[in-house]
């Protein structure tokens, strides 16, 4: 197609990277797969296809992965979605009731939780596991719980976009 402001350009695709065999099976969207084939009897030859019934199914796309993430709730959900075709505004997992710190904060491992990487001038960089992460936000709220905050109170905060806001948000949330 051409006309006097564009030009099409046909390019050749190049692959930048492929990952190894082994990186490929230790990956989550590997083992995602693996679990809709053992547990909704789905099996995918790729990532297309998976996308493909991913858009297709929406509500059951949901439920696996609702499923496959093992979401700890004391409630569990009524419906996927009450009405698939209310974009925005659909209601997602009715009647679920969960703790989202609680989710988050499952992990007890010396596997990387956060990683930080401040503004380029300072090249502060800071990695934190799920471990430090867990005694971090324990310690926090045991404060917060030492000032009289509990359950139905409100913690705001003005803070930058840092490790220490999201132990903030846990420590408030759990």
């Amino acid at each position: 197609m051409e006309n006097s402001h564009y030009k099409v350009i046909k390019m050749e695709a190049k692959l930048l990277w492929k990952p190894e065999e082994e990186q490929i099976k230790n990956s989550n969207m590997f083992k995602y797969i693996e679990f809709l084939s053992k547990n909704y009897n789905r099996n995918f030859k790729n990532y297309g296809e998976l996308y493909e019934w991913s858009i297709n199914n929406m509500e059951k796309f949901w439920q696996s992965i609702w499923d496959f993430a093992e979401i700890i709730h004391s409630e569990k959900y009524k419906m996927v979605v009450d009405d698939i075709k209310k974009f925005p505004g659909a209601k997602w997992f009715v009647g679920a009731k969960l703790n989202f710190a609680q989710n988050i904060l499952k992990y007890r491992n010396e596997k990387t939780a956060i990683i930080f990487r401040s503004e380029p001038w300072t090249e502060e960089r800071r990695q934190i596991t799920y471990n430090e992460l867990n005694n971090i936000v324990s310690r926090l709220q045991n404060a917060l719980k030492n000032e009289g905050i509990g359950p139905g109170d409100k913690v705001a905060a003005y803070m930058p976009n840092i490790p220490e806001t999201v132990i903030s948000m846990l420590s408030s949330t759990s």
